[in-house]
């Protein structure tokens, strides 16, 4: 159910909407707590009505509260209750059984800018931008992969690039929490939360890794595809494996080379070249 302006979620007046993704409805909302401005991200009823699923998700957002990085979306806590006299839970709080019921959302930081998926609108960006663009991803995603945090869904409208150049991770929705926190990409991880299981196809269709497409467990590598996919589309133009379908796109996925890149970019050096090409690779091995 869209909220209207003037709706209070607890200390949250509901000001406008700002858009819905893959995880719910987002808005514009203030904090009349503390007198800021917030992203209020509300989450399906069907959550709600699920304790299982809720608590997960309240797991995960405690897990990536703790992230405080720059390039990482900051999430400041997990509001409960009626849309009009809700309650609140602080991200340390423990919910209350019984308490699974009305308006579930996420609280965010607010950012002013675009998705990078808004900025390709245009085509492709000069090397030099993709480069920083792609470095404060991989920062962000180290930061995530220390704390033991896979994504799973890297892909331009998870992108957010603020007015002043910063790039932030959006949308941690299909992340899942790992046993422990790992030293690098090359460390298998096995999968401990996220509510779903070895088998399952999550993610979106051209960014997801040949392991992803295949349904096996994830570790921090098929981040890493992700990644070079969205470099190639930041160089390019154009989705690296992209087909007339989504099955045929997973079979380019699976088994076709990268693209070449220079043709189309006469400006691309060897050295970028190589980056997005080991991303990219069909066997998380080989991925740095």
């Amino acid at each position: 159910m869209a909220l209207t302006p003037g709706t209070r979620v607890g200390p949250y007046e509901i000001l406008s909407p700002l858009g819905a993704g893959g995880m719910g409805e987002v808005y514009r909302a203030r904090d009349t707590s503390l007198g800021r401005e917030v992203a209020l991200k509300v989450l399906p009823d069907a959550f709600a009505s699920d304790p299982d699923r809720l608590a997960r998700f309240e797991r995960e957002a405690k897990t990536l509260a703790a992230l405080n990085h720059p390039n990482i979306a900051q999430v400041y806590g997990f509001e409960q209750g009626p849309a009009e006299a809700g309650h609140h839970i602080g991200i340390d709080g423990p919910a209350e059984a019984g308490r699974h019921t009305g308006t579930t959302a996420l609280v965010m930081e607010l950012l002013e800018g675009e998705t990078l998926r808004d900025r390709l609108r245009d085509g492709a960006v000069p090397p030099r931008k993709a480069i920083d663009c792609g470095a404060q991803i991989a920062r962000g995603l180290a930061a995530a992969h220390d704390r033991g945090i896979i994504h799973r869904d890297l892909k331009p409208e998870n992108v957010f690039v603020l007015t002043d150049g910063r790039v932030k991770i959006l949308d941690f929705g299909l992340a899942r929490q790992i046993d422990a926190p790992v030293a690098g990409a090359a460390q298998t991880m096995t999968a401990a939360f996220g509510g779903t299981d070895p088998g399952t196809v999550m993610g979106t269709v051209g960014y997801m890794a040949p392991e992803q497409v295949r349904g096996a467990t994830l570790d921090a590598r098929a981040d890493l595809f992700a990644l070079g996919a969205v470099l190639y589309e930041m160089l390019t133009g154009r989705r690296a494996f992209q087909r007339d379908t989504a099955a045929e796109s997973m079979t380019a996925i699976l088994k076709d080379d990268v693209p070449d890149l220079t043709p189309s970019r006469a400006d691309l050096s060897p050295a970028l070249d190589r980056i997005v090409r080991h991303c990219l690779e069909k066997n998380p091995i080989e991925r740095f």
